[in-house]
């Protein structure tokens, strides 16, 4: 189970930097409270997951920083962005290599912080901060000294805090979580996932077209995969369902709703790589044969004005197709541009 924990956190994670990026917001805030639930389910962070942990616990910060009314730390006091640049800290001590995005990501949370305070109208509140976020070194005393003058002037739309605005912070928080992305190796749950959207024919091209094969070990390996997940889905399941029988809306194993069916959605995916070898023939064979239809060509048409041409994954998931690969949507997209 601890180990699923790991697999989850890792690629709930993902799945937030992902979503930060792409500014999508209802799947941004379903993944935050499943990496939430599986921080809060740690009795202690695993050293090597440290990272993993102040990078979710910052964009959940920076999410929501606008707002003064949520409440992060025991101490009112401070402020969603004041708890995110803590976490900043942390994080800025993990890693040395980014120096100057480190300093810039810094500064403009400090500064934020005080914007969304003068925002609200909340000037002495403001000042306060500035005491609590700034030490008496040499460094930062010019910002310091600039900053209380903006405080004084009690004006939100002074030049300073227009020129490192909210918007240019997440700008370049994006840029930091993009390295990360790619600096950081896919994780076992999306490459399970990645390998059973392949198999579906919604996956990259140089797999659509290859046989794929699965050997003795590979079938051992993925029985023992599964008993192990159904283990923690009974294990999960069992709980909720414990907590529903007794009618405990707040029981505290209620986030674990979210994880049971993230977990049976994960087996449902290794059960479908059994069938691979079986199915892998005649789906070919059927994509080949298959004409298109008047009603899917409409999808089609219906996929590129809304996700625009060349998204053919997107309008694949999206639309209503039969049976259809990315490159097979591609091609016929084509070939009705030659019609006309």
């Amino acid at each position: 189970e601890a180990v699923a924990a790991e697999w989850m956190l890792e690629f709930a994670c993902s799945c937030l930097c992902r979503h930060f990026a792409e500014q999508s917001g209802a799947e941004f805030w379903r993944w935050k409270d499943v990496a939430q639930a599986l921080i809060n389910g740690f009795s202690q962070i695993p050293p090597h997951q440290k990272k993993t942990v102040y990078i979710c616990q910052l964009l959940i910060r920076i999410a929501q920083g606008k707002s003064l009314v949520l409440q992060f730390e025991n101490d009112k006091k401070i402020s969603p962005l004041e708890s995110a640049l803590s976490f900043w800290t942390l994080l800025e001590k993990e890693e040395i290599k980014l120096a100057k995005l480190h300093e810039d990501i810094r500064r403009l949370i400090q500064i934020q912080i005080v914007a969304v305070h003068m925002e609200n109208r909340y000037f002495k509140e403001a000042a306060e901060v500035l005491e609590r976020l700034f030490t008496d070194s040499e460094s930062d005393k010019p910002l310091r000294v600039k900053l209380a003058t903006v405080i004084k002037t009690k004006d939100p739309h002074v030049p300073l805090l227009q020129s490192f605005s909210y918007s240019l912070l997440i700008s370049k928080v994006k840029s930091y979580i993009e390295l990360f992305m790619k600096e950081n190796e896919t994780n076992f749950l999306i490459q399970e996932a990645t390998k059973h959207v392949a198999f579906k024919g919604l996956g990259a091209t140089t797999l659509q077209n290859r046989p794929v094969k699965v050997n003795e070990n590979d079938k051992s390996d993925l029985i023992t995969k599964k008993r192990f997940v159904l283990s923690i889905i009974l294990l999960r399941g069992c709980t909720f369902l414990s907590c529903v029988n007794v009618k405990m809306q707040n029981c505290c194993h209620h986030a674990d709703y979210s994880l049971f069916w993230i977990y049976i959605n994960y087996l449902l995916g290794l059960s479908n790589l059994d069938n691979v070898e079986k199915n892998e023939v005649s789906l070919a064979c059927s994509r080949r044969r298959q004409r298109w239809t008047y009603k899917e060509d409409l999808e089609l048409k219906s996929g590129v004005k809304e996700f625009g041409v060349g998204n053919w994954t997107k309008i694949l998931v999206h639309g209503n197709f039969n049976n259809r690969t990315s490159v097979m949507l591609k091609d016929r997209w084509r070939t009705l541009n030659k019609m006309k």
